[in-house]
């Protein structure tokens, strides 16, 4: 099996485990997240790290993986890379790991260091945090920050914006940024980033109004841009859903 990888110098020290790290994180038991993919935190010689392995792609993908696209760990390194230059937050990358069987990918690994946050964007939108006001406006304010940045997260949902308390408010930093576009985003546009939280009305509002400040927006129409690109993003998951489970012949109504 040929063995590919990416990693910063200063991480030299760990190669052997680069090199093992399919026997490592088998071995391992500390898993933290297992859908399609699986993050582990797992230690490598004295870092505490976050290790995600990405899902052994079909035939076809493989084939595409390995001559026409760059692997999903590949633009996850190098994704943290651009993102750090550009002076935004991300857990620090350590490297990229391709695996290949017949000359076509097969595993593939992104390591980054653990980043040790309080909570997710999730908590302020399922609980009644005391400050989930003022997290909501630095949160809008952050995102208008990415934005000016040029930077569009395709996954900008709950599970994958962290927030960290700091003595000046909140540190946010995001994950899972293997679909990321590095673009000139116009305001506007930028109201559809908003869509995948499945916030209420009454956080969005919170979260337009300092967003529509920020960018020089009228308030009202950036707040009921943020609503219909929600409502439409929550009326297609829902559409999904239900014709999931009429292919698999539950006619039964959701509880």
């Amino acid at each position: 099996m040929q063995f590919k990888c990416d990693y910063q110098p200063r991480y030299a020290h760990l190669k052997k485990s680069f090199e093992h790290i399919q026997s490592i994180f088998m071995s391992d038991d500390h898993t933290i997240h297992k859908a399609r993919n699986e993050l582990k935190i797992i230690e490598l010689a004295g870092v505490k790290t976050v290790v995600k392995s990405f899902k052994v792609p079909h035939l076809l993908n493989r084939i595409v993986y390995t001559f026409f696209r760059r692997s999903k760990a590949y633009k996850s390194y190098h994704n943290a890379l651009r993102l750090q230059s550009l002076g935004i937050s991300t857990p620090e990358p350590i490297a990229l790991i391709e695996f290949f069987e017949s000359g076509l990918l097969a595993e593939s690994y992104f390591i980054s260091e653990y980043f040790d946050y309080d909570f997710t964007i999730r908590t302020p939108l399922l609980e009644p945090l005391e400050d989930r006001k003022e997290i909501f406006t630095a949160f809008a304010a952050y995102t208008y920050g990415l934005h000016q940045a040029g930077i569009w997260h395709q996954d900008y949902s709950p599970g994958n914006i962290l927030i960290k308390r700091i003595e000046s408010g909140y540190q946010f930093s995001i994950v899972d940024i293997n679909r990321m576009e590095f673009k000139s985003i116009c305001p506007l546009d930028g109201c559809e980033n908003f869509n995948k939280l499945w916030a209420s009305d009454e956080e969005l509002e919170i979260m337009g109004r300092e967003y529509a400040k920020l960018s020089g927006l009228d308030e009202t129409l950036t707040i009921r841009k943020m609503k219909r690109h929600n409502d439409e993003n929550k009326r297609t998951k829902n559409f999904k859903k239900r014709l999931k489970r009429v292919l698999k012949g539950d006619f039964s109504t959701p509880a």
